[in-house]
């Protein structure tokens, strides 16, 4: 039994995390099949934007399954290999070519805040519930998941966070910048849907451009890559650009391959 649901519709990829007897609690497998589904979807031609969502409607994720800690942590080395698995998983969203949404609803805990961390933009129901707490059972947090939290909320608060392991609502993941949106819950599935099929729509070498260039900000770059570089220059010389700017002309909806 899998523990990921993938539907495809209108060039949007839905992926669920599918273990709502668990609250979706995340174990060696679902990172697993998140970091497969990652490298199937993003070679799809047919798979514009992707969303992740959980399955059940009472939790996004609530972090790490605990049944599975005496195997997972019963020693150094294999503590050490899931934890790369995650961080595999997770640098599969992160650096994905194509946009990644997060749509959560209720608990976002652990390790479901690292996969809503990792995507582009998340939203988040007004009865959304965060908290990461490894202080409550004496692990701690990685560099990768903090750096992740640093890059969105900023460092006195990441330090609230994890220091505290408190949860907080949808309201002060907001104002924080913990999520970038947060609507009323019966609204929230049609939300996501509306803006993913947009940016579905819209030029996706453009996005993909766009992506590489913030990730390589957030990353240290002070100068121009010149990969990017080349990416820019070629940008002027593509078949979206040059729709794009016909249809602008014309006074038309672009039509972008």
């Amino acid at each position: 039994m899998t523990d990921l649901d993938i539907d495809i519709a209108a060039r949007v990829a839905t992926v669920r995390i599918n273990r709502p007897d668990k609250a979706n609690a995340m174990r060696r497998q679902t990172w697993e099949e998140i970091a497969r589904a990652m490298d199937e979807l993003c070679a799809d031609a047919n798979v514009r934007v992707i969303v992740f969502a959980g399955a059940g409607g009472k939790a996004f994720s609530a972090g790490a399954d605990i049944g599975e800690f005496a195997e997972t942590y019963k020693d150094a080395k294999a503590a050490r290999a899931y934890n790369d698995l995650v961080r595999r998983a997770q640098a599969t969203v992160h650096d994905a070519p194509k946009p990644v949404l997060a749509r959560i609803g209720g608990l976002c805990i652990g390790g479901g805040c690292g996969l809503a961390a990792a995507c582009d933009i998340r939203f988040a129901s007004a009865d959304a519930r965060f908290a990461i707490t490894p202080a409550r059972i004496g692990a701690a947090y990685s560099f990768a998941d903090t750096k992740q939290l640093v890059d969105l909320v900023g460092p006195a608060r990441a330090k609230d966070i994890l220091f505290s392991g408190a949860q907080i609502d949808a309201e002060r993941a907001f104002a924080i910048g913990l999520v970038d949106y947060v609507v009323e819950p019966e609204a929230l599935e049609a939300t996501v849907d509306d803006y993913a099929r947009n940016l579905a729509a819209l030029s996706q070498n453009s996005i993909a451009v766009a992506k590489a260039t913030i990730n390589a900000i957030k990353a240290g770059a002070d100068t121009e890559p010149a990969d990017l570089r080349r990416r820019f220059n070629e940008t002027f010389a593509s078949a979206d650009f040059r729709e794009g700017y016909a249809a602008f002309v014309d006074k038309r909806r672009p039509e972008f391959d």
